[in-house]
């Protein structure tokens, strides 16, 4: 896979590179990545990049020339990459995203900074992301999150593929909990059933504590979550435990 990720700080993205999955992907050949410098396609003494925004306000506006030079420059023939603003006012990220964004073979981020980006610089990208309802104080950090959740779902970038299939929002639940040694740790030990070496008890365990992780955290996941019978059940006992303890 390519990407490429356009910025006004691109040395941002380098420390990413050389550590964690994007390093195995780009040394194993399986991501190729260059941050791109916005200022190269500037032509003014001082490569300005932004502006003021028309109807007054705080904060500036990142320049339409430079960003469509650089967009026109990459994309070239229009459509061979896939361009994706950062922004607050994109779609929400989520995991099912990125698994789609992970069938591509080309990503191209805009990241913005300041107040934002031109609009009419956005209505030529093909989609807008956000990583959430928080303000940063430009998209690289946040292009890095879903870079990063995108590179470890391509094959052969991380050492356990199965991993990736296993934990929170890949299964549509959060994870069930996690333990390593030692086996008890300042009087708290690890549940039973992990250590019984009965695979059938331990996925049932892991299925019913991710459910039961996910409705006290994020109930809003299993509206489209497709339940099981035996999960309808298990979630009801739960429910009633909790009104018990309410009461």
């Amino acid at each position: 896979m390519k990407i490429k990720a356009i910025s006004i700080f691109p040395l941002l993205y380098e420390p990413f590179t050389q550590v964690g999955v994007m390093k195995m992907a780009i040394d194993k050949g399986i991501l190729d990545f260059e941050a791109v410098n916005l200022r190269d396609y500037t032509h003014d003494r001082h490569h300005t990049t932004d502006d003021i925004p028309f109807g007054g306000g705080a904060g500036m506006i990142f320049l339409p020339r430079p960003l469509i030079e650089a967009l026109e420059t990459i994309d070239n023939p229009v459509g061979s990459w896939v361009k994706i603003g950062v922004a607050p006012q994109g779609d929400r990220f989520t995991q099912r995203m990125a698994e789609d964004l992970a069938h591509e073979e080309r990503l191209l981020f805009v990241a913005g900074r300041y107040e934002g980006i031109d609009e009419r610089v956005m209505e030529r990208l093909d989609m807008a992301i956000s990583i959430g309802d928080i303000v940063l104080s430009g998209g690289e950090v946040a292009s890095i999150e879903i870079i990063d959740a995108i590179t470890r779902l391509l094959p052969g970038a991380t050492g356990n593929a199965a991993s990736t299939g296993e934990e929170s929002f890949s299964s549509g639940l959060l994870e069930y909990p996690q333990y390593t040694r030692p086996r008890e740790l300042d009087g708290e030990v690890v549940p039973e059933v992990l250590v019984s070496g009965h695979h059938a008890n331990i996925a049932k365990w892991r299925r019913e504590e991710a459910l039961r992780r996910t409705l006290i955290r994020r109930p809003d996941l299993l509206r489209d979550f497709d339940l099981t019978d035996q999960d309808r059940k298990y979630l009801s006992k739960v429910l009633a435990d909790l009104r018990g303890i309410l009461d």
